[in-house]
């Protein structure tokens, strides 16, 4: 995607890394400390699959947005000041 220019409108979403690094946490240290078959391994599982889901639907959000011309603003932080990155 190409940096929107100044006028171009822009939506904030988080950066692709807070997905990546909370499944490679999840799969990688909790489900290996878990139980297999245990309720607390099947709801590690369960949020896996969920942030998975949320990642997908943001993915598409942004393909929308980059068809009717709209920017996404990666942030890393809520404290991050209004940047424009791709």
């Amino acid at each position: 995607m190409h940096p929107p220019s100044s006028t171009t409108p822009t939506i904030p979403l988080p950066s692709h890394i807070h997905y990546e690094l909370l499944l490679q946490l999840l799969e990688q240290q909790s489900l290996p400390s878990l139980p297999p078959g245990s309720p607390s391994y099947t709801q590690v599982q369960q949020i896996i699959i969920q942030l998975r889901k949320a990642f997908a639907v943001q993915k598409n959000l942004e393909h929308e947005c980059e068809q009717i011309g709209w920017g996404v603003d990666y942030r890393w932080s809520l404290t991050q000041p209004t940047g424009r990155a791709s």
